[in-house]
């Protein structure tokens, strides 16, 4: 980290100064030589300061206090004479590496310039770079590096609620870097030198500063700004090196940084390389060296660097380095989990790709996009020569070419492979064989309707017509009706008549057109209308489609759908009706389309031309009682579980005086779907009855209670309980709605 710092520096100083780091090259050995053990890796004490300040100069060819003297030379200090302050400095004489007081024995000064530290304080041995960006601070600085004095305070500045707020200096507008009262600081800080000073531009500078001792501010010199003040210097006091205490501290302290360097790889460059040239026999310098590399919080930090005594200042780092090395157990379990998630991951994911390999090598898999386009053909193959039309063909051969030059994660991808499923799917050609026996029929749509002659007659006609032509042909009905007289289920029962797939929906309401005639495919989720997925459904190219309630159309602004219904009712355009989906022609001239409304006067006037009207009269009572009769009892039995011979009491029935009785009074709309309520609600009430019988014959078998047994031989001893007829209506249905 150190090494990084000074290669930023180095590469930052103009081009004709490299000779003279070539030149300090050479000195290196004798820099290395006189090198000491310092506490911290980042300081520099191993070389001379004028050493270093050679290596990173920034003024070329000048005079100044940075460049050293030629040989035999007097420096401008000895020139002029060495002044009280510049006493203790010695300079490179005869390009030799000579020794400037570090450390404890760095110059003194009575007062110094005070500048911030951010967050962290600066201990003694540790290298800062700063960027200043206050004007007044910067032309402090230059001034000072002008007049040949190279030390400064630096303090911690103390945490506000401004500052936690915005914790950037850089983002302060210099602002940060300007101390104007001594209450902003805390009052134990650093003395250090200035080795390296760089000029951004007019009002920022950035500077280079190596701490050498602990100082402590004793009152204001100057309020500036930027402010001076009168320092003293902290000296560490003696210590006994026979101390147990102070021994155990300094080995805990030793033993917790090498468990640091195993755990935490963000150490482990720099400390490495240190921990083996730290001056364990120092214990100030240890204790400095391990609370400066952790990451605690700068308070805690300033406790240690005011702390003077050994035993306290060892005891707050080994507190503030343990719990840096709890952290780095928590790190280094958090990277294991990681690290064995990503690991399994990938172990399975290079399996995978492993196992597809090898089934494609042995011919036991493809790859997905070629298994898809093999599915595709094998579909088209799978119908009969020429029943796809030409146009359809050429459009899957594009597509299917399209899909092989794509890439599988692309959204096109999906969007072509949708589509191919739609157009291989499609019953191209295929269709169920029509049933041409007049009698079969016949007896299929009496076996579920009673009258409707007039529906009846017409779909025996169509079947005539079909057989005489030797051809399948498609039709369009309209049942238009009063409800419940049949509409919808007489669908069902022609479908079975003519042995053709039903497919039923309904239109009511529907005010968006794409339901009929499907979605662009630009559109997410875009799928076909009705229609195609009718004949995706129902594998047949001549299906019996019901359009239920089409005289409740709706109109929204997606469009109007009656007139979208005009292209595919009419038999002269369905033949080549197209989906905005498919975009291909789809031939819908073999379907039998059956509408069902009831009334005429709200269907367009165009749509109703197009359609054949068939209308259903309401039952009179004799047809209601046949239809009760034939088709509502039994139904209801089967539904209410009382057609089953155990269960079923001999006497139950209905009668056809009670059957007519419920026409009259209780059901005189025109259809039979309430007659078909109150005959199941008749006989939901018999089931009740007759579980409540089963259930007291059961008790009558365990209990001995004669109250109970003659109940119940009361209630069996009635044969003909279970006849409903006129007068017990009322029991079941209620009182009668209808009385004159």
């Amino acid at each position: 980290m150190a090494t990084a710092v000074l290669k930023r520096f180095a590469f930052s100083r103009p081009r004709p100064q490299v000779a003279v780091a070539h030149a300090f090259r050479l000195q290196r050995t004798a820099a290395v030589a006189s090198c000491r053990v310092r506490a911290n890796p980042f300081s520099f004490g191993a070389r001379s300061p004028h050493a270093f300040r050679a290596f990173y100069s920034t003024e070329s060819g000048s005079k100044g206090d940075d460049e050293e003297p030629k040989d035999g030379a007097k420096s401008p200090q000895e020139a002029d004479g060495k002044s009280d302050e510049d006493a203790g400095v010695e300079v490179v004489i005869d390009s030799a590496v000579a020794t400037v007081g570090e450390g404890d024995d760095a110059p003194t000064y009575p007062f110094v310039l005070a500048m911030p530290a951010h967050r962290r304080p600066f201990f003694p041995g540790v290298v800062l770079p700063m960027n200043i960006t206050n004007p007044e601070v910067c032309k402090a600085l230059v001034a000072l590096r002008d007049s040949g004095q190279k030390y400064v305070g630096v303090f911690l500045k103390k945490a506000t609620a401004s500052s936690n707020g915005s914790s950037d200096p850089l983002k302060m507008g210099g602002g940060e870097d300007l101390i104007k009262d001594l209450s902003e600081i805390h009052h134990v800080g650093s003395f250090a030198r200035i080795d390296n000073l760089l000029p951004f531009d007019v009002n920022s500078v950035q500077v280079l500063m190596v701490s050498q001792r602990r100082i402590t501010i004793d009152d204001i010199r100057d309020e500036g700004p930027p402010l001076r003040v009168n320092i003293s210097n902290l000296e560490n006091p003696p210590f006994d090196r026979k101390n147990k205490l102070i021994r155990a501290y300094t080995n805990e302290i030793v033993a917790t940084l090498r468990e640091i360097v195993k755990l935490n790889p963000l150490f482990k460059d720099h400390m490495q390389y240190f921990s083996q040239r730290i001056d364990i026999n120092n214990p100030y310098k240890l204790a400095d060296f391990a609370a400066s590399v952790t990451t605690a919080d700068g308070e805690e930090l300033q406790q240690v660097m005011e702390e003077m005594s050994c035993e306290l200042r060892l005891k707050k780092a080994l507190e503030l380095i343990t719990k840096e090395l709890e952290l780095s157990k928590v790190q280094q379990v958090i990277k294991e989990q990681v690290e064995e998630k990503v690991s399994k991951n990938q172990r399975n994911y290079l399996l995978m790709e492993q196992l597809k390999a090898i089934k494609r090598e042995l011919g036991m898999e493809k790859d997905d996009k070629d298994a898809m386009i093999t599915k595709y053909r094998e579909r088209l193959a799978a119908f009969e020569p020429g029943s796809i039309p030409e146009a359809v063909n050429e459009v899957v051969e594009d597509e299917l070419n399209k899909m092989s030059m794509l890439e599988k994660n692309s959204s096109e991808f999906n969007v072509t492979r949708n589509y191919l499923d739609w157009l291989t799917q499609l019953p191209w050609g295929k269709a169920t064989d029509e049933n041409f026996d007049l009698a079969k029929a016949k007896q299929i749509l009496d076996e579920d309707h009673y009258g409707l002659s007039d529906i009846k007659e017409r779909i025996l006609e169509f079947i005539a017509v079909s057989k005489l032509k030797g051809d399948v042909q498609g039709k369009i009905l309209c049942f238009v009706g009063p409800p419940g007289v049949g509409k919808t289920s007489i669908g069902q029962s022609i479908a079975r008549s003519l042995n053709r797939e039903f497919f039923r929906f309904s239109v009511g309401g529907l005010s968006d057109v794409a339901e009929i005639k499907g979605h662009r495919r630009t559109y997410v989720g875009a799928m076909p209308g009705k229609v195609i997925q009718c004949l995706k459904t129902t594998q047949s190219s001549n299906p019996l489609i019901l359009i239920d309630e089409i005289d409740k159309l709706g109109r929204g602004y997606q469009g109007d759908p009656a007139s979208a219904l005009l292209e595919l009712l009419d038999p002269a355009q369905n033949g080549g009706f197209v989906d905005h989906y498919m975009d291909v022609p789809v031939d819908l001239s073999r379907v039998l389309f059956i509408c069902t409304a009831n009334v005429t006067d709200t269907i367009p006037g165009p749509l109703l031309d197009r359609m054949e009207v068939l209308r259903l009269s309401g039952y009179d009572s004799p047809e209601k009682l046949a239809i009760a009769k034939e088709y509502l009892v039994p139904k209801a039995l089967e539904r209410t579980g009382l057609e089953k011979a155990e269960t079923t009491p001999e006497s139950l029935g209905l009668t056809d005086d009670a059957i007519l009785s419920l026409v009259k009074q209780y059901c005189r709309e025109s259809g039979v779907r309430n007659l078909e309520k109150h005959v199941e609600k008749i006989f939901r009430k018999v089931a009740l009855e007759v579980v409540q019988d089963l259930e007291s014959a059961k008790a009558k078998e365990t209990q001995e209670a004669g109250g109970a047994t003659a109940a119940s031989e009361e209630v069996s001893s009635d044969e003909n309980r279970f006849l409903i007829t006129p007068e017990k209506l009322s029991k079941y249905v209620g009182k009668p709605i209808f009385t004159s």
